[in-house]
């Protein structure tokens, strides 16, 4: 069986000129949510306490801060973020995108 992410069982969450996320609604336990971060902005930063995170950096380059490590992160890398850590990324470019993709489980409280 192939389940595919697309935009008839997406949902965009919020959009402004910071960032676009979208969440995808086909799964009942975990969120597969979208990131198109612009160039040279950032996202607030936050933490989950009871939620662990993974990131899925998909193109462009910039930043993620996770606890008190800033790190490095362009296309291809995948960051893991424990329970309740604080997290924050930051796009670099002046011109390209930062697509990230992030799944956890659970509801979206933010």
């Amino acid at each position: 069986m192939k389940i595919e992410l697309n935009e008839r069982d997406s949902k965009i969450i919020k959009q402004n000129k910071t960032y676009t996320l979208i969440d995808n609604s086909k799964l009942e336990r975990l969120i597969v949510s979208k990131t198109i971060l612009h160039p040279k902005k950032n996202t607030n930063g936050h933490n989950h306490v009871g939620k662990e995170e993974v990131y899925h950096f998909v193109s462009g380059e910039g930043y993620i801060r996770v606890g008190d490590e800033t790190i490095e992160v362009r296309g291809g890398d995948i960051i893991l973020i424990p329970d309740g850590w604080f997290h924050k990324v930051w796009n670099s470019s002046e011109i390209e995108d930062l697509v990230f993709v992030c799944i956890f489980e659970g509801k979206r409280n933010h």
